[in-house]
């Protein structure tokens, strides 16, 4: 339907929407930040809020559940959270690969497994990622923008393979 709708589109229009799956901070304008502010706060306490439990998770289903926590429930909130910082961000940047995969992996190395810190690290280090590459993408190519999702691929995709190559290696998978 994308492609089709693409396909039928102005040469305007077709330009925006290869500039949105592409992503680009270019329209962050006053009243695109205020309409996505809302659910971002909103996703961000709810990932506040349930850090907490996220470790107790991380132990195992079965302990978590003997701890407290109810296990369904935690899932439906950690889903909806996401769904909530992911729609937001995807509504106002476009399609930005790999900032939400490399920069939590990246804080996981740095500071350790506690989803408090995890959550809230993530948070400023996507930001500060996203705000990084779009200066980039403004200034690499002189009258010309580069989208960001191209550039945030070209360094994200190598690193998330060099991740799970690492991570496979340690576990006696590839070599």
């Amino acid at each position: 339907m994308i492609a089709f709708l693409t396909y039928v589109a102005d040469p305007q229009a077709r330009e925006q929407i290869v500039f949105w799956q592409l992503g680009s901070l270019n329209g962050a304008t006053g009243s695109a930040v205020a309409a996505v502010t809302p659910l971002a706060v909103a996703g961000l306490v709810m990932a506040a809020l349930v850090a907490g439990r996220l470790d107790l998770l991380a132990l195992g289903e079965g302990p978590a559940r003997h701890l407290g926590v109810h296990v369904e429930r935690l899932r439906l909130v950690v889903v909806v959270a996401v769904a909530l910082l992911v729609g937001a961000g995807t509504a106002f940047a476009g399609i930005v690969g790999f900032v939400g995969l490399v920069v939590p992996h990246v804080i996981r190395m740095i500071a350790g497994p506690a989803h408090k810190l995890l959550v809230t690290a993530s948070a400023v280090g996507g930001a500060l990622v996203m705000v990084s590459a779009d200066l980039l993408a403004r200034t690499a190519v002189e009258n010309a923008e580069l989208p960001l999702g191209m550039l945030t691929s070209l360094v994200g995709g190598p690193f998330f393979f060099w991740l799970l190559r690492r991570t496979r290696s340690k576990q006696g998978g590839w070599a």
